[in-house]
């Protein structure tokens, strides 16, 4: 496979990136025409731009690596750098002193396949020039794992420390776990599920219709509305759906109740004037900003699809690494019963070394493996630390 480093600034050659990108984001090219990457649904893509970011040092023997897998509305930026560095979006997870030790580890994160942070997705141009939109091909976990994959044999890294991921990426820890066991000593899912529900199904169904039913959709090729117009009414509504699943029935009414926005205009049947309804707006306002409508399809759907055990998986006594699973009580899109029906199709696998946490202190719902929760994340520094040698 011929891959290829980017120009130092992916700014300069990257269309449809997002402003607000770490200046430490570096971009990889994988895969050629003559050896393409070779989708799930039989079609193919040479050249695949994976935009990636790394912490820490590696060690002598390459064997101090995590790989952090982003959730749905992710990139690769999940911690600060440095003080000057923007905001990470799992800032309590990564860095120096952190859980996942960058003292210690050697971090890498990727944007997903299908992604709008400056991996190849809908955005990338197409044979005209213009971006893909709606013929970018349809992808898979299994897919989005390919490219991880192709992205550590091009930085020359083997077995890694840990893979690691909540959400969409605690389901692209799972099919790294269940297809390539051997490329990691641990893997650690949290706050995800070996399938979605019929709810998590509707709730995607709900978004992504608000996204096609947006006049500025354009049947997905609102080329010169990237990250401007574009169906950010449509996209916005799919964010504030997906918000409400995200959090829990019970973080809403401490935040919120019943209280007005004070001085909120306009006012009226149409027009809501509860403090809740404004959190949503505002969410929605600062998610059409730096997400594409098309990537918000293209992955929802790729996590409609996922059903990790219906396909063989490949573990055996030559690989049997060590699996820790995290879950939230408050958790309404990944409850108990999913939970439950993930671990016991770990165990059934034959897994030696299975270990559950499941944190009751935090009201937060699904958002909790996001945020500062003290026991999670202290049990999570205790699976991952080294041990003495």
């Amino acid at each position: 496979m011929n891959t290829s480093l980017a120009t130092e600034d992916p700014r300069a050659t990257t269309p449809g990136l997002p402003a607000a990108l770490s200046r430490h984001l570096e971009v990889a090219t994988l895969f050629t025409r003559d050896s393409p990457l070779v989708l799930e649904s039989g079609r193919s893509l040479s050249h695949v731009q994976v935009a990636y970011e790394q912490y820490g040092t590696p060690s002598p023997h390459h064997d101090n690596t995590v790989f952090v897998c982003h959730a749905l509305t992710g990139d690769s930026h999940p911690a600060q750098h440095d003080p000057d560095d923007i905001p990470g979006w799992w800032d309590v997870m990564v860095g120096p002193g952190r859980p996942i030790d960058t003292d210690v580890f050697h971090v890498v994160s990727a944007n997903v396949l299908g992604g709008c942070a400056g991996t190849t997705g809908p955005l990338s141009p197409g044979a005209t020039g213009r971006p893909l939109g709606p013929d970018f091909p349809e992808i898979t976990v299994p897919d989005i794992v390919t490219v991880h994959r192709a992205l550590l044999a091009h930085l020359g890294i083997g077995r890694l420390h840990a893979v690691v991921g909540g959400s969409l990426g605690g389901m692209q820890a799972l099919e790294w776990l269940l297809r390539h066991p051997g490329d990691a000593r641990r893997f650690v899912l949290i706050g995800t599920a070996p399938r979605l529900t019929t709810d998590g199904l509707a709730a995607h169904a709900v978004g992504r219709a608000a996204i096609r039913s947006d006049p500025h959709f354009d049947d997905g090729r609102y080329v010169d509305g990237l990250f401007g117009p574009g169906p950010r009414q449509g996209l916005g509504i799919a964010r504030m759906v997906a918000h409400l699943t995200y959090m829990s029935p019970e973080s809403l009414e401490a935040k919120f109740g019943r209280s007005v926005q004070i001085g909120s205009e306009p006012v009226g049947p149409a027009h809501g004037r509860y403090a809740v309804e404004r959190y949503l707006e505002h969410q929605a306002g600062k998610f059409v900003d730096r997400f594409d409508a098309n990537t918000y399809l293209h992955l929802t759907s790729a996590m409609d699809r996922f059903d990790a055990f219906a396909r063989p998986h490949v573990l055996s006594p030559d690989a049997d690494p060590a699996v820790h699973v995290f879950s939230f009580a408050s958790d309404r899109l990944f409850g108990s019963d999913v939970t439950g029906e993930l671990l016991d199709e770990l165990t059934a696998t034959g897994l030696t070394e299975v270990t559950h946490y499941r944190d009751t202190t935090s009201s937060a719902g699904h958002d909790a493996f996001l945020l500062e929760v003290p026991g999670y994340l202290d049990e999570l520094r205790a699976v991952l630390t080294p041990p003495a040698v």
